[in-house]
C-alpha cells in the first residue's frame, strides 16, 4: 500500500514539472508588447454646445373676422405674398334674428323722435320769425332737431350693419377680411362654405389665414442650464437645419430667457438668434435646426488626444517615452477640450512622443 501511494506522488510530482516546463516555455516565447505613442499636434481648439429648436418667422399673425358668418369667397391660397389692406376673404353674415329686430325697434323710436323734433322746430322757427320767442330758445329745438337727425342715421346704419355688414356712412365692408401686414401666407385653414365665428372681448375667433414675414426669420431652441452662463448676446451660432443638407447658415444670439423651464427632469432656457440670410435664400417656416453655440476657441495650440491623459490624485499626467519603449510619468497643465483634443498648455514640447493607452497597445511579431 505504501508502494502505491509512492507511486502515485511521484507520478504527480512529475505532471506538475512537465505542466511548470511547457509554461515557463511558451512564457519565454511570447512576444512582447509594444506601446504605440504619438507626438503632440498643433490644432485649433473650439470648444461649442448645442442647442435644438426650429426656424420661425419673427412677425408671425393670424387674421380674423370681424363678424360671424359663412365665408363666402376666398381671394388668396397658402404662399401668396400679400400686402397690408389686401382683402383676403369675403364673409356671408348670418343675422342674428334678436339683433335685427332691436335694431328696427331702434329704428323706429328714432325715426318719432325726430319727427316730432322736425315738428317742434319748424313751429319755433315761424315764431322765432314773429319775434315772439328769443333765439336762445329757437337755438335749443335746432341742436334737439340736429341731435335727433343724427341719431335716425345712427339706428339706419346699425341696421344694415346687421343684416349686411356694411354701412353707407363708412363705405368700408365689415364682411370682408384684410391682411394686417405685409408677407406670405403659411395656411389658410378655411374653405368656401365654412361657418367661422367673430372677434370680440370674449372670443378669439376663427382664424382665416395665417401671415408671416419671411424676409425675417429667427432660431428658437433651448439650451441646459449647465451651458446657458457661459452665454452672450451676439454670439456666433452656425445653423444646421436637417432639411437643408450641406448647408450651415449663420445666426446671431439676440436674446436669452432670464427663467428656465423645467422640461424632461432639467431646466433649460429658451433662446432666439436672428438668422442671417442672402437675399436668394429661401428657408421655410417650421424647419427644425441644431445650432452649434461656440463658448471659447484657441487657434494654433499645442494639443494631444484627451484619451492619452490619465489622472493622479485629480492631477493630468501622460507617460513620455525617454528611450525606446521606456517611459516616465510627467504632469502637464492643460487648457481648453473640445471632447477629443485638448489644450498642452506646458509640459510636453512637440518633438516629445506620448504612450498610447494600453487599451491601444499593440503586441509586435518576431
Amino acid at each position: 500500500m505504501k508502494k502505491v501511494f509512492i507511486g502515485l506522488f511521484i507520478l504527480i510530482f512529475l505532471a506538475l514539472s512537465a505542466w511548470l516546463g511547457y509554461y515557463f516555455y511558451k512564457k519565454s516565447n511570447t512576444d512582447p508588447i509594444v506601446y504605440k505613442t504619438e507626438a503632440p499636434f498643433t490644432t485649433d481648439i473650439v470648444k461649442k454646445t448645442v442647442a435644438t429648436g426650429s426656424i420661425v418667422p419673427r412677425k408671425e399673425v393670424q387674421v380674423k373676422s370681424q363678424v360671424s358668418g359663412t365665408v363666402e369667397e376666398l381671394y388668396v391660397e397658402a404662399g401668396q405674398i400679400v400686402k397690408k389692406g389686401q382683402v383676403l376673404a369675403k364673409v356671408k353674415i348670418v343675422p342674428n334674428i334678436v339683433n335685427v329686430n332691436n335694431a328696427q325697434n331702434t329704428l323706429e323710436t328714432a325715426r318719432i323722435n325726430f319727427d316730432e323734433a322736425r315738428r317742434e322746430l319748424q313751429r319755433y322757427e315761424q315764431l322765432y320769425e314773429q319775434k315772439v320767442v328769443p333765439e336762445q330758445e329757437y337755438r335749443k329745438y335746432k341742436a334737439d332737431y340736429n341731435l335727433k337727425r343724427e341719431a335716425l342715421q345712427s339706428a339706419e346704419n346699425n341696421l344694415q350693419l346687421v343684416r349686411e355688414g356694411a354701412s353707407r356712412r363708412s363705405g368700408q365692408a365689415s364682411n370682408l377680411v384684410y391682411s394686417t401686414i405685409d408677407g406670405m401666407l403659411l395656411d389658410v385653414p378655411v374653405k368656401v362654405g365654412t361657418s367661422i365665428i367673430e372677434r370680440n372681448n370674449f372670443n378669439e375667433g376663427t382664424t382665416i389665414a395665417t401671415v408671416a414675414d419671411m424676409r425675417s426669420l429667427v432660431f428658437e431652441g433651448k439650451i441646459d442650464e449647465s451651458e446657458v452662463g457661459k452665454l452672450k448676446e451676439n454670439m456666433d451660432l452656425l445653423l444646421t437645419i436637417g432639411a437643408i443638407e450641406g448647408r450651415v447658415f449663420n445666426a446671431k444670439l439676440e436674446y436669452i430667457a432670464p427663467k428656465g423651464v423645467l422640461e424632461e427632469g432639467s431646466i433649460k432656457f429658451p433662446i432666439r438668434a436672428k438668422v442671417l440670410l442672402d437675399e436668394k435664400d429661401f428657408i421655410r417656416a417650421g424647419y427644425s435646426a441644431n445650432a452649434d453655440i461656440v463658448l471659447d476657441k484657441r487657434e494654433k495650440v499645442l494639443a494631444i488626444k484627451e484619451s492619452m491623459l490619465k489622472f493622479e490624485k485629480d492631477e493630468p499626467y501622460v507617460e513620455v517615452e525617454k528611450a525606446p519603449q521606456v517611459f516616465e510619468k510627467r504632469a502637464v497643465k492643460t487648457g481648453l477640450s473640445d471632447g477629443i483634443n485638448i489644450e498642452v498648455v506646458s509640459g510636453l514640447k512637440t518633438s516629445e512622443k506620448v504612450k498610447v493607452p494600453d487599451a491601444n497597445a499593440m503586441v509586435k511579431n518576431i
